[in-house]
């Protein structure tokens, strides 16, 4: 139990250490080109968002050892941030799935990696969804990209369908594909990363668009981190447990 905690105060520290470099290049850059703004301070909901991205990084080191839950802990205190900063920036359905979604997935995380075992007794191990969940899985984020775009369309923005297209689909790629992953995060589902990974390149896609430089970097970065994770998942798993990517390759 000890090694658990002390693995995820090293992760922290690592992660205060990545990002104090990050920031550092940043303030560099800013020193260097005066024109272009990186750091945002005056900006309370970005200022949230450092704090919530460094808890964040700390969160998916800690739990790409898929024995260690600890990692929700740090995982609950990013959601609460993150929520925090969306109804700043009058993102409310993020702020919804992040208190009344990814926390109390996070909880339930925490209570079935604890306990070791998976329903039925069977040893609880990474593995991949069989083929069936992943396809429906994979229609369960099409379907919440859809209504995402169409909610953002008429609830949030007040504009028509085709206006601000490419915005739209990647905020619901975002949305649908951190709901995915956070929810098959709490049965050992290497698919998890796969959605994380998919968050972070909607992410990346998204603020090329806005336009916003740091955010391109912090999920640039945080694509480096999930994918990183998944492949020490994939390491980790059993051959029997290779899911839809075992019967992938049987086919051929």
């Amino acid at each position: 139990m000890k090694n658990l905690w002390r693995a995820l105060g090293i992760n922290a520290i690592i992660s205060v250490v990545l990002f104090g470099a990050l920031l550092g290049v940043l303030w560099l850059a800013e020193m260097i080109f005066p024109s272009v703004t990186l750091l945002k301070w005056h900006d309370p909901a970005w200022v949230i968002g450092i704090p919530a991205s460094v808890i964040g990084v700390a969160y998916i080191l800690t739990v790409k050892d898929p024995q260690n839950y600890t990692g929700f802990y740090a995982g609950i205190a990013m959601s609460i941030l993150l929520g925090v900063q969306f109804i700043l920036q009058g993102g409310y359905d993020s702020a919804f799935l992040f208190f009344c979604v990814f926390i109390p997935f996070q909880m339930m995380s925490i209570y079935k990696w604890s306990h070791k075992k998976e329903d039925g007794g069977a040893s609880f191990e990474p593995k991949f969804l069989d083929t069936a969940r992943m396809w429906m899985t994979l229609a369960v984020c099409l379907i919440i990209t859809a209504g995402d775009y169409v909610m953002a369309s008429y609830a949030f923005y007040h504009e028509a369908l085709t206006e601000h297209i490419a915005v739209k689909i990647l905020n619901g790629l975002l949305i649908s594909s951190s709901f995915l992953a956070n929810y098959w995060l709490i049965y050992r589902k290497n698919d998890a990363w796969i959605y994380w990974v998919l968050y972070s390149l909607a992410g990346i896609g998204l603020f090329i668009i806005i336009g916003n430089i740091f955010s391109i970097v912090l999920f640039t970065f945080f694509l480096v981190i999930n994918a990183m994770a998944g492949i020490a998942w994939i390491k980790g798993t059993k051959k029997e447990n290779m899911g839809w990517i075992g019967a992938l390759k049987s086919n051929h």
